[in-house]
């Protein structure tokens, strides 16, 4: 794939969707997100296995909330589809499941048909908006989603590359939610693997893309006033885990926190 193949996509520099599509064995990214995945895969061995797990607790994540009750998803930094995918998944719980998926790289709007191919009784919708720029988001998902009644707001592998106006971003969205809601994160920490994590994160930073690893306290706060969900916040593949997961804690640590929480 080349530039030309995607009128307005940035190719001169990666994108953290598609490295993250690379690392997936995905084919949606090109040779700079390519580069920078190998140079962070060099330092970091974790990182395919930290991928994989997040969609995991992403699909595990939503499929809870889907069975308390969960009618409506917000998904931010949705990322290049693979699937099963935030729908699929909800709708394969409750078919009149609504979600509204957001991603500010255009790669993912050319894909926005896979993600939108919902069950009938559902709805899905697609906004190319930047997590930085709350009223971007929010405005055109009200058009799909009811804010009055309860949202799970998804936002797996995305805080690790916010600064520290993250806190007060995922509050503003938090914000908007009812009581009832979900709040579903993940989120790369240097707890468990710190000298590979600030080498990744070096990477990361010389590449032109911020990462801001978090610690256990650090994590944590993004769900202060909330309750979360047992068993709190912990490695991702240790949350409620699948047997799947189990077979991946015994590969090797995941350096990656994730938890659930509900807004009351």
């Amino acid at each position: 794939m080349t530039g030309s193949d995607a009128p307005g996509i940035d190719t001169s520099r990666p994108h953290p969707a598609r490295v993250y599509d690379w690392w997936l064995g995905g084919k949606d990214n090109y040779p700079v997100d390519e580069a920078l995945a190998r140079r962070i895969l060099a330092v970091d061995g974790t990182v395919v296995r930290g991928a994989r797990a997040n969609r995991r607790f992403m699909q595990r994540a939503v499929r809870t909330a889907a069975e308390a009750g969960i009618r409506q998803f917000l998904d931010i930094g949705t990322g290049i589809p693979t699937e099963p995918n935030l729908h699929q998944v909800a709708q394969g719980v409750a078919p009149e499941s609504k979600v509204v998926y957001a991603d500010n790289d255009p790669i993912v709007l050319r894909h926005a048909q896979a993600l939108l191919h919902s069950a009938p009784e559902g709805s899905t919708n697609y906004v190319q908006a930047d997590v930085r720029e709350p009223d971007t988001i929010l405005r055109p998902a009200a058009e799909t989603l009811d804010f009055s009644q309860p949202v799970a707001l998804s936002l797996v592998a995305l805080t690790h590359y916010l600064d520290d106006d993250a806190y007060g971003l995922v509050e503003r969205y938090v914000g908007e939610l009812t009581p009832g809601s979900f709040l579903i994160l993940s989120q790369v920490t240097p707890d468990l693997n710190p000298v590979a994590i600030e080498k990744a994160a070096e990477q990361f930073r010389r590449s032109g893309t911020p990462f801001h690893p978090r610690s256990l306290a650090e994590f944590s706060r993004f769900f202060d006033g909330l309750e979360l969900l047992g068993p709190g916040v912990i490695p991702v593949s240790g949350w409620r885990p699948e047997p799947v997961d189990v077979a991946v804690q015994a590969e090797g640590i995941v350096p990656v926190y994730a938890g659930v929480a509900r807004k009351v």
